[in-house]
């Protein structure tokens, strides 16, 4: 519930409120009010602005999940896929985009300009198996680099996890996180 919520809009939000009524307060001759709008008003006023500077909003799937996909998920999903399905789908702040210390590590984000851009997510069910597909908009990251790390991308992303990357379109890239069966 909380990574749903903006952090930011609700510092803004109570922050202006308290400033107003401690100003109002203080033009109104009533000290304890506008000791207490200068001085919780304000920062919280200021710190929601801050945050809002480095907010990071949520992805959103691009697809409804289906009943049957929900339970497909509850039944193989493994921990790495569930943590990043909440991870992406909630507030950050301090980043520039979604996944980008794991794209950094992988070697897909040469430089901030170069970095793909998480711009969606989908839940599919490939051959009876639970896959997480996020969709990239990455047009200075060819096809190929992405395809020389898909090994790389499959075992970064845990034990029990295939990842295989598309190209639906040009400047897109879906990759898939497919559950495997554990051996």
């Amino acid at each position: 519930m909380l990574g749903k919520t903006s952090l930011a809009t609700v510092g803004l939000i109570v922050g202006g409120i308290i400033s107003v009524i401690g100003t109002a307060a203080y033009f109104t001759n009533h000290p304890t009010l506008n000791l207490a709008g200068f001085f919780y008003g304000i920062p919280l006023l200021l710190g929601g602005l801050a945050l809002k500077a480095a907010e990071l909003e949520p992805v959103t799937f691009t697809q409804p999940t289906t009943k049957e996909i929900v339970t497909l998920r509850e039944k193989q999903a493994t921990p790495i896929q569930n943590q990043l399905r909440k991870d992406v789908t909630r507030y950050r702040y301090g980043q520039k985009v979604h996944l980008e210390e794991s794209l950094n590590l992988l070697g897909l984000s040469p430089t901030d300009e170069e970095t793909p851009i998480l711009k969606g997510l989908r839940e599919i069910d490939i051959n009876d198996n639970y896959a997480l597909v996020l969709e990239f908009s990455s047009p200075s990251i060819p096809l190929d680099t992405w395809l020389q790390k898909q090994d790389k991308l499959s075992s970064f992303f845990g034990p029990n996890i295939k990842a295989e990357v598309n190209q639906p379109t040009e400047g897109k890239i879906d990759l898939v996180l497919i559950t495997t069966p554990e051996v």
